[in-house]
């Protein structure tokens, strides 16, 4: 089990890179994160949701996205609250305190489903949530020592020097941990190393004397792990703002919870692109191409938070311009022109005025869409992606939609002078047809051919290549547990 002494170390990334060197190995290998705080999701086939992480390390274990591989999935909705999924479905909606509460009933499920997972694997690599040492949160814990020590779990400590005190950051998490606790240290690895790794090695030697901890690798920053996808929104806070030199020009608002934004990974590797994540409290710039409404997982909430930074104003100016936007899942029901919620699935505010640039409402309300689908566009290029949503959006603009999909079903809708387009899809950039004809509609004559499918599996190679190179691989998987 990879153990964070903070969060946000890696820990995601380091274990999809071993997933993939592992099972290049001729192991069967499979991830397990037992919980995980995300708005990031992906669908499996089954019709479930885990951690869009999860799905990455399934990935890299060459194997379909599985429920079991995380069991339960927290969705935060409000500053103090969360969407519960446990076991892919959604299970409510629950405060921090009471979560808290309910984390005795889910230790067994968790359980269960890394028993399942163990007996179809040779090796199964978990990733803890946050900090070992959030000995605050120890009782009840079922994403760190509280699973390990149910589980009998070998755990090795993850720090990123890039935040700097990482000595204070390995040492502290030691002492903070009770002795049994400690007995499932196998070492630690130091992550995001930049310069002479040589100038750690006296570092090694004053951990060694607090700890009785192995050094199991110093990991220099792997630079293209930009092109994977991103675990959580903390992602956004380590990104630069622009991303790419291209000439065609996105601007995508920061929304306050922002969903499944992998789905702008593809445009940010294309070298025709040039991609900013607009912060809140800043103007969307007005040279725009196009500007993307993302997905949220608070829709009503991040329309008036899109509102309250003025970006509305920004938006009907761009497209007075003759700008294009595009809405995604939540950013799709933001364009209508109403947005309703009898049952108060989303909060107490049961409806709002949407921004009124295509003819549709939604109405929040019935089951949960879960599903992977594949169609076309009207002009005949295909498409590939999934589905995750609440909610029926309706209305006349629907007649021209984005997409036809499985059944021959539209999906979204784009107004009469197609400037302004948006539908439920995630995941439409990722194929690389959709996207060449897409952007070669926002700038004909463009050069690039990017195989992004491709480009996952080749940098998820070129990661495992890194941490063969940078960890005892050997030492790693056969070191049995030792005391300190």
């Amino acid at each position: 089990m990879l153990q964070g002494t903070g969060s946000d170390v890696g820990k995601s990334l380091l274990t999809a890179g071993l997933c993939r060197a592992y099972g290049r190995r001729g192991l069967t290998v499979r991830p397990f994160k037992p919980q995980n705080m995300s708005n990031n999701a992906a669908v499996t086939p089954d019709g479930g949701e885990i951690g869009r992480a999860q799905a990455l390390q399934a990935r890299a274990c060459g194997v379909a996205p599985d429920i079991r591989m995380n069991p339960v999935l927290l969705k935060p909705q409000t500053d103090v609250g969360a969407q519960v999924v446990v076991m892919g479905a959604v299970q409510g909606n629950a405060t921090a305190r009471d979560y808290h509460a309910l984390k005795p009933s889910l230790l067994p499920r968790v359980l269960d489903a890394f028993r399942d997972l163990s007996a179809e694997a040779d090796l199964v690599l978990v990733e803890g949530a946050g900090s070992a040492a959030e000995v605050n949160l120890r009782e009840a814990d079922i994403a760190n020592m509280g699973f390990a020590t149910a589980a009998h779990v070998p755990v090795i400590l993850v720090a990123d020097i890039d935040r700097g005190g990482v000595i204070a950051s390995v040492v502290g998490t030691h002492a903070l941990l009770p002795e049994a606790e400690r007995q499932l240290l196998k070492g630690y690895v130091i992550n995001r190393f930049r310069g002479d790794v040589s100038l750690f090695t006296p570092a090694i030697d004053i951990i060694k004397r607090h700890t009785g901890l192995d050094c199991l690798g110093v990991v220099p920053f792997f630079e293209p792990a930009g092109r994977l996808p991103k675990e959580d929104a903390m992602a956004l806070d380590r990104a630069p703002r622009k991303q790419g030199g291209g000439d065609i020009r996105i601007a995508v608002p920061r929304l306050s919870r922002i969903a499944n934004f992998d789905d702008l990974d593809p445009l940010m590797a294309e070298p025709d692109v040039a991609l900013t994540i607009v912060e809140p409290g800043c103007a969307l710039p007005g040279d725009a191409d196009l500007v993307i409404l993302p997905g949220t997982k608070a829709t009503i909430a991040d329309l008036q938070f899109l509102r309250d930074q003025g970006w509305n104003i920004d938006i009907a100016a761009h497209v007075r311009r003759g700008g294009k936007v595009l809405g995604i899942c939540g950013g799709y029901q933001m364009l209508g022109r109403r947005i309703t919620d009898p049952e108060g699935r989303e909060g107490d505010l049961r409806a709002i005025d949407g921004l009124g640039l295509l003819d549709v409402e939604t109405e929040m309300g019935g089951d949960k869409a879960l599903v992977t689908v594949s169609g076309a566009t009207p002009e005949g290029v295909a498409v590939l992606g999934y589905e995750m949503h609440l909610g029926r959006t309706q209305g006349s603009d629907c007649t021209r939609p984005l997409a036809i999909l499985d059944r021959n079903r539209p999906d979204g809708a784009r107004s009469a002078n197609g400037r302004v387009m948006g539908g439920y899809l995630h995941g439409l950039f990722n194929g690389d047809d959709f996207r060449h004809a897409f952007l070669d509609a926002l700038r004909p004559g463009r050069t690039s051919d990017l195989a992004f499918e491709a480009s996952i599996d080749s940098t998820l190679d070129a990661l495992a290549d890194h941490l063969e190179e940078h960890m005892d691989l050997d030492r790693l998987l056969h070191t049995p547990v030792k005391a300190t």
